[in-house]
């Protein structure tokens, strides 16, 4: 399971971030369980009002994350999956998905959340959903990530080293 060796890191307060979760729609019920734990996260964080965004699939995460970075949001969490078939479909959206998601932070200077879940089948996905009986909840994690890489840019920002 890939959760093993994952930090234990604890919820601090980020009301004064500007955030969005930028979700795709393919397989609804991992995408329910991804987005779930993402606006988990930011309450647990103490994030008022997080924008929430749906896109068709995962292929289109990475040019609605760069928008929403060059509006000026601190952290923007991208949400999706993408399930092995029988075709080279699977690398290609993959490989986008992950180029276009590392250009958005790198371009933007911005804490982007991977939470793009890539598996051979349904039910890795829904393992790592954050649903009930899931072993993993990745749509928190990848939250959580981003907003304590966000806290750390803010800090970097204002001349401090974290």
């Amino acid at each position: 399971m890939s959760g093993a060796g994952a930090p234990d890191q604890k919820p601090v307060d980020c009301h004064d971030l500007r955030v969005a979760v930028v979700a795709a729609s393919w397989h609804e019920q991992v995408m329910d369980g991804l987005l779930d734990g993402a606006l988990r996260a930011c309450r647990d964080f103490k994030v008022e009002a997080p924008s929430v965004v749906r896109v068709p699939g995962t292929f289109e995460l990475p040019v609605v994350a760069a928008a929403l970075a060059a509006q000026g949001y601190d952290a923007v969490v991208a949400l999706g999956v993408v399930i092995r078939g029988g075709t080279p479909h699977f690398d290609y959206v993959c490989n986008a998905a992950t180029d276009g998601l590392t250009r958005v932070a790198l371009d933007h200077q911005a804490a982007v959340g991977f939470g793009v879940l890539t598996c051979d089948d349904d039910q890795q996905a829904l393992d790592r959903a954050g649903l009930e009986g899931s072993k993993e909840d990745k749509g928190y994690e990848a939250t959580s990530a981003a907003l304590l890489t966000a806290q750390t840019l803010r800090t970097i920002k204002r001349g401090y080293e974290t």
